[in-house]
């Protein structure tokens, strides 16, 4: 066989009714497609066989951490234009049954031809098992979070740099570098909260520490983190006692469902709240307004997806459910919004930085092929790509405003309305 590339490129374009934007190397050697296009390399036929077993994403996503996928040249740029074959199309193969279907049918066909008719490849290593049982229990939400971040955390250092900031950072401008715009988010979380020395915080998903060593050392507060990652927890303390701070902050691996010691001046959650699902989410805004005192604030800082006109037709993403944060769950802004009032917040800001959340996400990804083999040796291979893909697909993701990130200010507002917020929006002290 030495035209795998072009009968490749022939099935997909049947399958999908128009023309193949990217270019295909297949196994073989053999090339089809636009000159000068992304390539799209099928390094092995047992992706066909994976595609085969699982039509759609699922089986892309497997192939792809395998190492039998992979994209050469612009990412983006063929991210971008697969995504609107793929993963934007109405009538994703996803949907399609594969036996009514004669469509599916017939490349079902073409791909045992292509691809072998032997069994199914066990899926990567790197695949979350789906458990039995009721999600969001408390010991089914340790293990999504030490699947996602009980990977070591030197993989992470290259990733996110010296900050260890996993989550949005905010830019002053693009010139800025990545250190200093997550620089800005913490002390941008700090003035919103209003923190002052003496302030007792509770940070929600503290991760390796940053957020408590910025309030503790640049506005004296008095830092409870939690964590459910061990691995988060051991590198936050060991950080911590560089800094001299162990007499200002405490980091916990625990559960917010049993943090019993409020209450708390101010609360942060930081990128957290993606992981409580929508099934706690009421009894995690309680909880939260629970601890708070009287006049305490919350800082919510929270991905959201766009509503759909019919929420009964929102699904997970399996690339993401399964590799990247099993569980984890997005809900529209208006959705988080209204939660936290029904718990007693007054909602006080909404700040959008979907753009902000772009541009940071390049540059982790920048830092990931920056030094590659190093990556290689901090993790798996394939863990390697499944971060490579999933930073640069939702970096699109945020440019197109197909997702977004937004800091939602609330108070506990006391009997008689006294907030403490200041009279002008966004002065913040």
């Amino acid at each position: 066989m030495a035209d795998a590339a072009l009968r490749l490129t022939a099935l997909a374009e049947d399958l999908l009714g128009e023309a193949l934007p990217v270019r295909i190397r297949a196994w073989d050697g053999s090339e089809a497609g636009p000159p000068g296009a992304p390539v799209l390399v099928v390094r092995h036929r047992r992706a066909l066989r994976r595609l085969l077993w699982k039509p759609g994403e699922l089986g892309l996503a497997r192939a792809w951490v395998a190492g039998e996928l992979d994209i050469e040249g612009d990412l983006y740029g063929a991210l971008d234009l697969l995504a609107g074959l793929i993963w934007e199309r109405g009538d994703s193969t996803d949907s399609v049954h594969p036996v009514r279907d004669p469509r599916m049918r017939a490349a079902a066909k073409a791909l045992v031809r292509l691809g072998g008719a032997l069994p199914p490849p066990a899926p990567p290593a790197e695949e979350m098992r789906r458990p039995a049982g009721r999600r969001h229990t408390k010991r089914r939400d340790k293990d999504a979070i030490s699947h996602h971040y009980d990977v070591g955390n030197d993989f992470y250092e290259l990733v996110l740099g010296p900050s260890m900031v996993y989550s949005c950072a905010y830019w002053e401008s693009r010139d800025s570098t990545l250190e200093e715009a997550q620089r800005a988010k913490l002390d941008l979380v700090c003035r919103k909260l209003g923190l002052k020395e003496g302030d007792r915080l509770l940070d929600v998903g503290c991760g390796w520490g940053s957020m408590a060593i910025h309030a503790a050392r640049e506005y004296g507060a008095r830092v409870v983190g939690i964590t459910l990652s061990r691995e988060q927890a051991a590198y936050a303390r060991k950080r911590i006692a560089e800094e001299g701070l162990t007499d200002r902050i405490e980091i916990r691996v625990q559960d917010y469902r049993d943090v019993k010691d409020g209450p708390y001046d101010a609360i942060s959650s930081i990128g957290m709240a993606e992981h409580v699902g929508s099934v706690r989410y009421a009894e995690y805004a309680d909880i939260l307004y629970a601890l708070l005192t009287e006049g305490g604030r919350l800082l919510n800082h929270q991905i959201a997806r766009r509503p759909e006109r019919d929420e009964s037709a929102y699904h997970v993403d399996e690339f993401i459910d399964r590799y990247v944060f099993p569980d984890g769950e997005l809900a529209p802004v208006g959705r988080t919004l209204a939660i936290l009032e029904e718990a007693g917040f007054e909602a006080r800001d909404v700040e959008p930085i979907r753009e902000h959340y772009a541009l940071t996400l390049r540059q982790w990804v920048a830092n990931l092929e920056s030094d590659w083999p190093r990556a290689l040796r901090r993790t798996t291979p394939g863990r390697a790509r499944i971060w490579r893909l999933y930073m640069a697909a939702s970096a699109l993701s945020f440019e197109r405003n197909r997702i977004g990130v937004n800091q939602i200010l609330a108070v506990k507002t006391p009997p008689g309305g006294a907030s403490g917020m200041p009279l002008r929006a966004r002065t913040w002290n």
